[in-house]
């Protein structure tokens, strides 16, 4: 599709650009650590075609946005899928969203990665005025130092640890829990360019959990089949992966919902700190109507998936009623769509063919 070069209070990044812009967010960390480390896993791998846009008052004026937020987006339409920064110290800034009407069309359905709680919050002030906002929670974990100290039993005989390869790559995305916004060909990529690990059984080669470094930056979604779980594969994968991470000169961070107690137990062994509070938001206008469907890379992806039901994370709506001036808050439940541990029955695990474990997914 056309890239926008300008938008009314935006401007799309060139390329040679990106090294000074990355040493402004250093001057935000942590708050900054995602969008840094997406623009620094983008200069060095290339894993995704992003589109940056910086405020036209650069960096007096400290707010970035990146298109798309997620590798799949409806209608082939990358501006409705984003990703924003802007420090909690100039949150005043995210109102420049409000009538950026060039780069956003607010009448269409919006999906935002996971992005800082002071963002979302300043955006709910504007958007619950006419349309819906759905969040799924997290905190972001951050390790600052592995505890290489910790001491872990080793895998059974019949097991073994060793890199991701291209044969994997389909599994990988079966078993991903948000695989209706990040398309096959990303897990391709990741697993070409950036360090994944997969614990194996030995006779059938069947795998059993993996992790992969994301696209940015972060420790990707741990996934365990159900019947491997609770043999300790988590934690050596996420252990392992860790240090890779640390190794090519990243900063590890992991996404954990509020409510997960062993994915927090798991991360802070391995010296993981808490930083700050994040969410990603499906944006919907009221009584938006779309029966269209659009085609990513031959995958059919018209409107935006909802956020998945159930019981392991608590959202809040802000939904206006067709009454202008009245609005209400609804609580639901919905199951977290990151890579985090939830308890799921057995029968339900086996239709599922998978459950989550601890650690992150996306986009995201």
């Amino acid at each position: 599709m056309e890239i926008i070069p300008e938008g009314k209070h935006f401007r799309l990044v060139h390329e040679s650009e990106l090294p000074e812009i990355l040493v402004t967010l250093e001057r935000y960390l942590p708050e900054s650590l995602k969008f840094h480390q997406t623009i620094k896993t983008y200069l060095n791998d290339r894993i995704w075609d992003f589109k940056f846009y910086v405020a036209k008052d650069w960096p007096d004026k400290p707010i970035i946005l990146h298109f798309p937020g997620c590798t799949l987006a409806p209608h082939n339409n990358i501006y409705q899928t984003l990703g924003i920064f802007c420090p909690s110290a100039h949150i005043e800034h995210v109102d420049m969203l409000r009538t950026e009407d060039v780069l956003i069309d607010w009448q269409k359905p919006m999906y935002l990665n996971f992005t800082h709680i002071a963002i979302m919050n300043r955006l709910d002030d504007f958007y619950s005025k006419f349309g819906v906002m759905e969040r799924l929670s997290g905190d972001i974990y951050v390790c600052n130092k592995l505890n290489t100290d910790l001491e872990l039993e080793p895998l059974p005989e019949d097991a073994e640890m060793r890199l991701l390869n291209l044969d994997n790559v389909q599994g990988i995305h079966d078993l991903y829990p948000a695989n209706e916004i990040e398309c096959v060909q990303l897990f391709d990529i990741l697993v070409r360019k950036l360090p994944g690990l997969g614990i194996f059984r030995k006779e059938t080669g069947e795998l059993a959990a993996w992790m992969v470094h994301s696209y940015y930056g972060a420790m990707f979604s741990m996934q365990t089949r159900p019947d491997f779980r609770r043999m300790g594969y988590g934690i050596r994968l996420a252990k392992s992966l860790t240090q890779l991470v640390i190794e090519r000169g990243y900063t590890p961070f992991v996404v954990i919902r509020p409510g997960n107690d062993a994915s927090r137990s798991l991360y802070t062994k391995l010296g993981y700190e808490k930083a700050f509070e994040t969410c990603r938001v499906r944006m919907t206008p009221d009584c938006y109507e779309d029966s269209t469907v659009g085609t990513i890379d031959n995958t059919s992806y018209g409107k935006f998936p909802p956020l998945p039901q159930g019981d392991c994370v608590v959202v809040t709506k802000l939904r206006r009623k067709h009454v202008p001036g009245e609005s209400q808050t609804v609580d639901e439940g919905i199951e977290d769509m990151l890579a985090e541990k939830c308890d799921i029955s057995g029968d339900e695990a086996r239709e599922r063919k998978t459950t989550t474990d601890e650690g992150i997914g996306e986009d995201k």
